[in-house]
């Protein structure tokens, strides 16, 4: 068998799909590969709709993009993955395990193939596996590098915005009247019940914010399907907030983000994004628990009310107490100490 620690590949496939937020997550592996193998071509698979969060990353040579509508035929499937997977590579880590990653994996002649300890079902094809960490997610993910002699760099995920995507995001912002003014990025939504916070509650935050900090602007972020909900955040809240009136891109919503003083949201992809563009980030947990989804900083702060059952993980709930009894009183004191490090008292 191969010895990984002193192992050098020379062409490197990182295999990440779905969620967007995974991706983001999984940004620190690209850095601490490239640190790794410097001289190494690292390409990435992904889900066409992740493709934006890689974009300008000077860790990634090269993305697979998955349209899965374009491969909905699966003998068209099968030989794009056999396409990427005999693209030459040395090296393929997974760290995901889905069908699609499999069958990469399996249609590949990469003499190393390395992925976290799989099910006894799934290891063929898998030449190295190790134990996964149980940390903070992109900790976790790190964790899956360590046969090649790789360790987790304490740093955060990663975003890389360009000069002119920051320039966009200024001149939006002069556009709804922010200008220099400070303001928070609110993402009021997510797609399940038991992961979003009450939207009367982020409205009630954001005002008591705005009792200490009265210059505060909200920018209520959105996403498909989800306009009337941050309509209804703004409505609550009054003049001091914008919904903007259009759809942001992935990296439109980034580059604004970037300029917010603090990100308030739920635990989804933009809490993420936050954290990658350097932004502080505070988030209400409801069935999921701070410690795998928050970046361990002060700049970055989870709450949950600690009821017994949390974290339950469960997409349905009756009562959802988790989230209705954690109320916007109780989360002000982090929200004004993350102002604090960002704008001041």
């Amino acid at each position: 068998m191969i010895e990984l620690a002193t192992y050098t590949p020379k062409r490197i496939l990182a295999c990440q799909l779905r969620q967007i937020g995974d991706v983001v997550l999984f940004t620190p592996c690209l850095r601490l590969l490239r640190k790794r193998y410097p001289d190494a071509a690292i390409h990435v698979l992904t889900e066409k709709k992740c493709v934006p969060i890689l974009e300008n990353n000077p860790n990634v040579d090269h993305i697979w993009p998955i349209d899965r509508k374009a491969l909905k035929n699966p003998l068209k499937a099968l030989a794009y993955y056999a396409k990427v997977g005999r693209a030459g590579y040395d090296l393929i880590v997974d760290f995901q395990q889905l069908p699609r990653t499999k069958w990469v994996v399996r249609l590949s002649n990469a003499p190393v193939r390395l992925t976290f300890t799989p099910p006894w079902y799934n290891r063929f094809g898998y030449t190295h596996w190790t134990t996964m960490d149980r940390a903070y997610a992109a900790i976790a993910k790190a964790s899956v590098l360590k046969p090649l002699g790789v360790e987790w760099d304490g740093l955060p995920p990663e975003m890389f915005m360009t000069e002119v995507e920051m320039a966009w995001a200024d001149a939006y912002l002069a556009g709804i009247g922010f200008g220099d003014a400070p303001f928070l990025a609110v993402d009021p939504s997510h797609r399940r019940e038991t992961r979003r916070w009450p939207a009367s509650y982020f409205a009630r935050l954001v005002n008591l914010i705005r009792e200490r900090h009265p210059a505060m602007r909200a920018l209520i972020l959105w996403g498909p399907g989800e306009r009337e909900l941050a309509e209804r955040v703004a409505g609550e809240i009054g003049e001091a907030a914008v919904v903007p009136d259009e759809l942001q891109s992935l990296r439109e919503m980034a580059a604004v983000q970037k300029r917010a003083a603090l990100h308030i949201g739920n635990c989804s992809a933009p809490r993420h994004m936050a954290i990658a563009v350097g932004t502080p980030s505070l988030v209400m947990h409801g069935a999921t628990g701070p410690g795998a989804w928050c970046f361990p900083s002060r700049e970055h702060i989870s709450l949950n009310k600690k009821l017994p059952c949390q974290p339950c993980n469960s997409n349905d709930c009756e009562h959802r107490n988790c989230l209705k009894q954690l109320l916007p009183e109780e989360c002000l004191p982090s929200a004004l100490e993350l102002l604090d490090l960002s704008v001041g008292s």
